[in-house]
């Protein structure tokens, strides 16, 4: 799953988005007209792009899949777009991978928020605040209006773009700036009047969400903090203009106008901080989460629990085993605790103690699909396939691009005896790895093996996701 990809990996993804769209933008400039239509740039243009980046962006940047993670993120969106005017797009979520203080939307309504971000806020109003501004970007159509104003256009210079965004810093900049130009730069940077306006509806859509409205400021003023303390860089939102300061003063001045039932809601961050403290237990540095995690006292079950996964990326198996014994015996309850608890000693070894504790993550959580995920690994590896496949085909349900769930399923279905299967589930595996020789090869194999038209079936609509990359890659990758 999503939340196993490494730093190593982030640096490769950001490498290649860079390098492919520097290779790019080297190519002559095609008219704005010529890739987005005569008329402008429009809301089918706008969907179309944000199709093509969601795709860029899923596929060369880690994203954590963990639900706990990824589903917390997307209600936090959801609860926020209940009460956003009707769109003409549907709004959508990713976690990416990064330590980076930072967020950002792309156009059709797609936003992704950084896992530094999140372990660096204090409460959901700080996130919820953060996200309302970037939606309020996708709604006002902030890209879409600079986008139309712009005379030149190409798929390489949107990509880099993203890289700048994603690799954030000077650097990000400086390179956006020295390979597009400073006229396509500045057509891809909000403008003063962009992020006064993005504050002010963003604002109101976090009031109107029922947040407590201080956490637009609050989530503002964190990032300027930790980025100051930790010597990084401000994301461009917040680094862009210098009147940050002005525009944190008018928000808090929104706030102290508000009336007061509204000012002072209150807000449950229990599932705030469920989420921060596994992403401190899985990314974060040991040490300091091993100091958070004392810090919580001998009765918080989940921070019993992080201290085990701690332990466990220290390869200390023995005391990793004990924390989650720990955690078990405060939480036995928590499916969140069952799982990891359960997931360690699955990689331990222990399949006996891994398959209790995960069935009853499962039977605690039916959301969770990394639960079934690793049970349905387990099942493979006791040699009760066939009893396995029902759940990885669950799991795909809500992951269907996860390269690692169709591995794992494409080599469960040759256990079992089923070679189209497996060949077209590998084949499926190396597109979303865009792995281009091994697409090419077990889709040929997969070929070979149909016998049905149910078969066929499964082949064409292959073949579709197979010709929608291609064209991204011949675009922009």
């Amino acid at each position: 799953m999503g939340y196993r990809l490494t730093p190593s990996f982030w640096r490769r993804g950001i490498a290649c988005l860079v390098l492919c769209a520097v290779f790019l933008t080297q190519a002559p400039a095609t008219p704005a007209h010529a890739f987005l239509g005569l008329g402008g740039f429009g809301i089918k243009d706008e969907k179309e792009l944000g199709r093509k980046f969601e795709v860029l962006i899923r596929s060369r940047l880690p994203l954590v899949e963990d639900p706990e993670v990824s589903l917390y993120v997307r209600s936090i969106v959801d609860r926020l777009a209940k009460n956003i005017p009707p769109q003409p797009f549907t709004f959508t979520s990713g976690v990416v991978l990064h330590n980076s203080l930072n967020a950002f939307a792309v156009p059709g309504g797609h936003v992704f928020v950084f896992t530094g971000l999140m372990m660096q806020l204090d409460s959901e109003a700080e996130l919820a605040g953060v996200l309302a501004h970037e939606l309020s970007h996708v709604t006002q159509r902030h890209v879409a209006a600079r986008m139309e104003r712009a005379k030149y256009l190409t798929i390489g210079s949107l990509l880099l773009a993203v890289a700048g965004i994603a690799a954030g810093g000077a650097g990000g900049g400086a390179l956006a700036v020295g390979a597009m130009g400073a006229g396509q730069s500045a057509m891809l940077n909000y403008s003063r009047v962009d992020e006064n306006e993005a504050d002010h509806i963003g604002y109101q859509y976090l009031v109107a969400a029922g947040y407590p409205p201080q956490g637009m400021a609050g989530g503002f003023q964190k990032i300027r903090q930790k980025s100051w303390m930790s010597g990084t860089s401000v994301p461009p939102y917040l680094s862009t203009h210098p009147e940050l300061g002005d525009r944190i003063n008018g928000i808090m001045a929104r706030v102290k106008a508000a009336p007061a039932g509204v000012r002072n809601r209150k807000e449950d961050n229990t599932r705030f901080r469920r989420v921060k403290t596994l992403l401190w237990a899985r990314y974060g540095d040991t040490q300091a989460a091993m100091q958070m995690f004392a810090s919580a006292g001998s009765k918080n079950c989940l921070a019993l629990m992080g201290k085990g996964i701690v332990l466990s990326r220290e390869n200390k198996v023995n005391e990793a085993a004990a924390a989650f014994d720990t955690a078990l015996a405060c939480g036995p309850d928590d499916p969140l605790v069952l799982r990891e608890a359960g997931t360690f000693h699955y990689r331990k070894g222990d399949m006996k103690r891994a398959e209790t504790l995960l069935r009853a993550a499962m039977a605690r959580d039916s959301r969770d699909y990394m639960a079934r995920f690793f049970y349905a690994r387990l099942l493979d590896e006791t040699g009760r396939a066939a009893q396995a496949q029902p759940y990885y085909q669950d799991v795909l349900l809500s992951v269907p691009e996860d390269q690692e769930v169709h591995a794992a399923y494409g080599r469960s279905l040759g256990r079992a005896g089923k070679p189209f299967q497996a060949y077209l589930h590998l084949a499926y595996s190396a597109l979303y790895a865009n792995d281009k020789k091994r697409v090419e090869q077990y889709s040929n194999q997969a070929k070979g093996q149909m016998k049905t038209a149910s078969d066929r079936a499964m082949m064409d609509r292959f073949n579709t996701r197979y010709k929608e990359r291609q064209e991204i890659w011949k675009e922009g990758m």
